[in-house]
């Protein structure tokens, strides 16, 4: 997500606008325990709904136009040319598990359109090249192709470029009062693992490496012409001299990115002090795991709010005395003169939707792409496998919106089974856990046999009932996570209501006492810190004499 700047990088790098939010995860073919590509992404603002988007494949007329609206605002900014055929996107992916990430990092302020003709914003910069690509590196020629033709309505952008073989990202930014924008982009090894998190993340490349890198022609001449680098051409670095780095900047942002790594690859242990801002050397791009990343892995690393980790967010006293991983912006304050932050992790509350793209080589295309969707917080929504060839979006990711709660929706019993949680975190995620856990245990276990059923249909040109069966099996998945949920939310509220937490037999029913009344609740309170501390701020005051 993305707003236009208003305030200095530095005022806003950890303010709670939309600015800085989004994640991405990456990982290539031969990082992958069944060798398939994955990327991640996090749609993190505080004014997005957790709906899915669809547009179906459609064939155009000589002449047809399409409408470019400004993915943030809805605001139209213009038309462009359609081609003649465009392609069936559910959410981020095609038909041809082409899949599209981003995180906006802002960069110069200079470098924002001033000519008021650009039309592509980076929203629509994605939808647009899903729409026509049937691969990554298709994607990527669309993307620089069309800023370079309609200018570039964006701030600095990250982009995930993926298919079913390769995963390319690509930093980029606008050129001010000059129409298109620059860019770079480098191919991630089939072996490695990375990520980016509101940060450019592509400093040093191998101009002559074409194979894996690519580039806008003028994006060193461009930064030399503006007075922005005077270096050698060996020695450029798209992200420190288009981007804007900080150590509010490189804790809220690079951190996301090094949890993740770091859990693969022990030796990105040495780059704390580059997030905690202790050190000016920057962590790498990617890096070769020492153990390969699955499915689950994946998901389990959106949910990271640093545990294990010096900025582990259930440990410092802003957890409470429930050891909660969350904190309410804004995420800067200040006391005595002294500006201080919380803590900024992948997991957050303020999400509208995420994914987990599976890109899979050995399946044809409507069945290899799977599009693992969740609505609301990562921690705590369900990932749902949505095959690509999907024509018809299920009811719960269609109804209610930000201002209306309704009980069919998805996202509305995500966040109120979250919600919850966020005040007593401790006492209520391993309740939540049972239910998430059968839930995509469930899921992932049943694609074998899922894929092998609709595969061999696919295999042999019945795209129709490949096409019936996807939507069928959606609407079915979608319906029992949302009506899981909405079962969750009112068990989570009659279990812990007043601050008790009534005790459960084995079976998971209500005790009652001999008389079948409800039993009495236990009382946990709070944890002894939360005791202590209360006697170290008070004295004597609460003391019973």
């Amino acid at each position: 997500m993305t707003i236009r700047l208003t305030l200095t990088l530095s005022a806003i790098a950890l303010s709670g606008t939309a600015a800085l939010a989004c994640t991405n995860l990456i990982a290539g073919k031969k990082a992958t325990t069944d060798g398939s590509v994955m990327i991640t992404y996090a749609a993190d603002s505080h004014t997005l709904y957790g709906d899915l988007s669809h547009t179906p494949a459609a064939v155009h007329k000589p002449g047809a136009m399409r409408t470019v609206k400004e993915w943030d605002t809805g605001k139209i900014l213009g038309e462009i040319p359609q081609p003649a055929k465009t392609y069936n996107v559910v959410g981020n992916m095609n038909e041809y598990q082409v899949a599209i990430g981003e995180t906006t990092w802002g960069g110069r302020e200079e470098l924002m359109d001033t000519t008021g003709n650009s039309i592509i914003d980076y929203g629509s910069l994605i939808q647009i090249a899903l729409e026509r690509s049937k691969s990554a590196s298709e994607a990527l020629d669309v993307m620089t192709s069309l800023v370079a033709e309609y200018g570039y309505a964006s701030e600095g952008e990250s982009f995930t470029i993926a298919d079913k073989n390769e995963v390319w990202v690509m930093d980029m930014i606008g050129k001010g009062a000059e129409k298109g924008a620059v860019w770079v982009a480098v191919r991630i090894p089939d072996d490695a693992i990375c990520a980016h998190a509101n940060e450019p993340r592509i400093r040093q490349v191998d101009l002559k490496d074409k194979k894996n890198v690519r580039y806008a022609k003028d994006m060193i001449e461009f930064a030399r012409k503006r007075g922005l680098y005077e270096g050698k051409d060996s020695d450029f670095s798209f992200a420190d001299v288009y981007g804007f780095h900080d150590n509010a900047t490189r804790r809220s942002c690079d951190a996301r990115a090094w949890a993740y790594m770091r859990e693969y690859a022990p030796e990105m242990d040495k780059y704390y002090s580059w997030c905690s801002g202790e050190s000016d050397t920057p962590m790498p791009l990617y890096v070769v795991p020492e153990k390969k990343v699955s499915l689950e892995d994946m998901m389990l690393s959106m949910r990271s709010h640093f545990e294990g980790t010096p900025f582990d967010m259930t440990q410092d006293v802003g957890a409470g005395p429930y050891h909660v991983p969350y904190r309410w912006r804004p995420m800067e304050y200040e006391v005595d003169g002294k500006k201080y932050c919380m803590e900024r992790a992948t997991a957050t509350q303020q999400t509208g939707w995420s994914f987990v793209a599976q890109c899979r080589d050995w399946l044809p295309d409507p069945v290899g792409g799977l599009f693992w969707f969740g609505t609301d917080d990562t921690n705590t929504c369900v990932y749902m496998p949505l095959y690509c060839c999907l024509t018809e979006v299920p009811l719960q990711f269609t109804v209610g919106d930000l201002y209306h709660f309704d009980m069919d929706s998805n996202f509305w019993m995500n966040n109120w089974v979250a919600n919850q949680a966020y005040n007593r975190y401790d006492q209520m995620i391993p309740d939540i856990r049972k239910v998430q856990n059968s839930l995509e245990d469930k899921y992932r276990s049943s694609r074998a046999s899922s894929d092998a059923e609709l595969a061999p249909l696919a295999e042999a040109g019945f795209l129709g009932e490949v096409t019936t069966l996807a939507n069928l099996q959606a609407a079915a998945i979608a319906k029992e996570a949302t009506d899981a949920y909405r079962e969750l939310a009112q068990f989570l509220l009659v279990k812990y209501i007043d601050g008790n937490v009534k005790n459960q037999n084995e079976d998971g029913s209500f005790k009652l006492n001999p008389y079948g009344l409800p039993a009495s609740p236990s009382q946990p309170g709070y944890d002894k810190k939360y005791y202590e501390t209360i006697v170290k701020e008070t004295g004597d005051h609460f003391l019973l004499k």
